[in-house]
């Protein structure tokens, strides 16, 4: 049994303004995928220069802010804002949703495509790689925050969160940012470098995202105003079912255009 170590949330502080470890990881990942993207990008013959690379991930902010917290707003804590609905601006309050998240990214790369010419499947195949640097850094940051923790366990490297109470739980963060960081991004970064067709490293993901996440989701604790929901499942897991049913919706898609052409 391990103590959770006792890391003050607040990196350092400037009168009434507090930086905290958890935003200065979701600052690393998007400065990190700023030099996936400038670097990945030539290699699919896109035309994103630095200042591209900078207005889409403004683009890319966006819609991780506003998609993840109504994401969240809508799977995790429906009936409460529904009753509060001034709190869903709260967002210094805590609540975001990974799914929520992807699907904001997804419409805002959409809009900037759209806007800006860039083909969408190879674009979203280099921002499925950039992702994975900011997604394992904020799971990190989640252990730091003592939040998102997981179910009681009887292991050795089990984790006391003082929030949590004083049992041991699976440090289910640290899992989430092994997969969703070095292990995707390596996986992806296998298939980019094959030169496989536009499209298959973003729904590869989504596949690969969703399985991974799905086991995890048995280590970690549920959300507990919701709890678990049919057959013992987690939101998490039917989130994740909807996302491998998409990737491999879109491998199949892409399969059939290649058989056409």
């Amino acid at each position: 049994m391990l103590n959770a170590p006792q890391i003050d949330p607040i990196l350092f502080q400037l009168g009434p303004l507090a930086v905290r470890w958890y935003g200065v990881m979701y600052l690393l990942g998007f400065v990190a995928a700023f030099f996936i993207i400038s670097r990945l990008a030539p290699r699919r013959n896109l035309p994103l220069d630095k200042d591209a690379v900078s207005d889409l991930l403004f683009y890319i902010v966006l819609g991780v802010i506003l998609g993840g917290r109504f994401g969240y707003v809508l799977f995790y804590n429906f009936p409460y804002f529904i009753e509060h609905p001034l709190q869903i601006f709260a967002v210094w309050q805590g609540g975001m949703s990974f799914h929520g998240g992807l699907a904001g990214v997804v419409i805002a790369t959409l809009i900037y495509s759209r806007r800006h010419a860039i083909a969408i499947l190879p674009l979203a195949d280099i921002l499925a790689i950039a992702a994975t640097i900011g997604l394992g850094l904020g799971r990190i940051g989640n252990f730091i925050n003592g939040e998102l923790w997981g179910r009681v366990t009887t292991l050795p490297w089990g984790v006391v969160f003082p929030a949590a109470g004083p049992q041991p739980r699976h440090p289910s963060q640290l899992y989430e940012a092994m997969l969703e960081g070095p292990i995707i991004f390596f996986l992806l970064y296998w298939l980019f470098s094959r030169k496989v067709r536009s499209g298959v490293v973003f729904f590869f993901f989504l596949i690969i995202y969703g399985i991974g996440r799905f086991i995890i989701e048995f280590f970690r604790e549920p959300d507990q105003q919701i709890g678990f929901l049919w057959g013992g499942a987690t939101m998490g897991q039917m989130l994740c079912l909807a996302m491998i049913l998409l990737g491999s919706g879109g491998l199949y898609w892409l399969k059939n255009r290649e058989d056409k052409c």
